[in-house]
């Protein structure tokens, strides 16, 4: 079973003009157009058998618009490849009645994005969304290092650590290999601590519009040292994602298959591990 446990979708009257900004502010390309369908047909085009999408709230007063619309794909995934997990924000009002809705609905998990909600990832807020979150059983996935589009340290490995530590919560994932652009510190500060890393968005090209300076241009993880993070880490608590649509499924997918791990945790990275996560 292969799984893509970092993807991203919007809803179908925006989704085009949200891709277009968002296109605009990382100078990036993207590889579908954004929607659960176009997910879906990039799913089974390449073999994936299920997709987690990620939303992430920036208005605390949509939370439960948007907490809505993810149980409402979720009534589709069996024919779509695509489940939602919840999402939440700092501010949200009485965010405990929301994390216990957003458990009654199913969603399994809740996304928080420190950039785009403009919190440091160790903020008391977030350590109690992640302690209730985590008294559910909820996953609870985070935004890890700096954004493409927005300055500032608002979720490195050091305030992962904290938020580790603090709050002890069984089922986190830092996305992007726990720290994009900050891997020295996911080194320092995450690898083999009791968390899950995300593949996404961290090894391979980053597909920048051909406008963009190579001068410019940032350069991903290289391959070895991918490698080493996860054999530091350990295989069993490494996610396959891609952060669709800012990667191709198939490229990702030959990443994974083409480094020099033995074929089971090859197995743990693209599916087995993420369907013992989400108690599949």
């Amino acid at each position: 079973m292969v799984i893509d446990f970092h993807t991203h979708t919007f809803p179908d009257k925006i989704a085009a003009a949200t891709i277009e900004l968002l296109k605009q502010k990382s100078r990036t390309e993207s590889f579908s157009d954004g929607t659960t369908e176009g997910l879906s047909e990039k799913l089974k085009a390449n073999g994936i058998d299920l997709a987690v999408v990620l939303p992430v709230v920036t208005n605390p007063l949509k939370t439960t618009k948007i907490n809505d619309a993810a149980a409402l794909l979720n009534e589709h995934t069996a024919q779509t490849r695509v489940f939602s997990f919840g999402g939440i924000h700092p501010d949200t009002p009485d965010y405990k009645s929301e994390l216990k809705r957003i458990a009654a609905l199913g969603l399994k998990g809740i996304k928080l994005h420190p950039a785009y909600q403009q919190v440091n990832l160790d903020d008391i807020r977030y350590e109690r969304i992640v302690g209730y979150a985590d008294e559910l059983g909820l996953i609870v996935s985070v935004h890890g290092g700096v954004d493409i589009g927005i300055a500032g340290g608002w979720s490195t490995p050091a305030r992962a650590r904290k938020l580790l530590d603090d709050v002890k919560p069984r089922k986190l994932v830092m996305a992007h290999m726990g720290g994009w652009m900050m891997w020295e510190d996911v080194k320092k500060y995450l690898c083999g601590q009791p968390l899950y890393l995300d593949t996404s968005f961290s090894c391979g090209s980053f597909g920048y519009q051909s406008s963009v300076p190579q001068s410019e241009r940032l350069q991903p993880l290289p391959e070895e040292e991918f490698t080493e993070i996860i054999r530091l880490h350990g295989a069993d608590r490494v996610l396959f994602g891609t952060d669709s649509p800012w990667s191709d499924h198939a490229a990702q997918l030959a990443l994974i298959r083409r480094q020099p791990l033995s074929e089971e945790e090859k197995r743990q990275i693209l599916g087995e591990n993420a369907k013992k996560l989400l108690q599949l």
